[in-house]
C-alpha cells in the first residue's frame, strides 16, 4: 500500500524545486534552512516544533539545539524528538 505525502510537504518540495539553484547556493545558510523548510516538514508530520503546547523542557515533543552526553564528550543536536 503506497503512502501519500501531506500536501505541506508536497508544497515544500515544489518550492525547493522552483528555487533549487538559490538553495543550493552557499549564500544560503542553515538557518534559513531550518526555518523555511526543516520546522515546516516536521510541523507536516505532526511534531510540535513550536512547542505550543506549552510543555517544560523535558517533556517537548522537539528540544531544539540541545547537547547529548556521548561517552566523555558532548554532541550538539538540531533536533532532539
Amino acid at each position: 500500500m503506497a503512502m501519500t505525502a501531506p500536501s505541506e510537504i508536497e508544497k515544500l518540495v515544489e518550492r525547493f524545486d522552483r528555487n533549487r539553484e538559490q538553495y543550493l547556493s552557499p549564500g544560503y545558510n542553515e538557518a534559513q534552512l531550518r526555518q523555511e523548510f526543516l520546522n515546516p516538514f516536521f510541523s507536516a508530520l505532526g511534531w510540535d516544533i513550536e512547542n505550543r503546547q506549552g510543555y517544560a523542557e523535558p517533556y517537548k515533543d522537539v528540544i531544539h539545539q540541545c547537547a547529548i552526553k556521548a561517552g566523555s564528550a558532548s554532541k550538539a543536536r538540531n533536533y532532539s524528538f
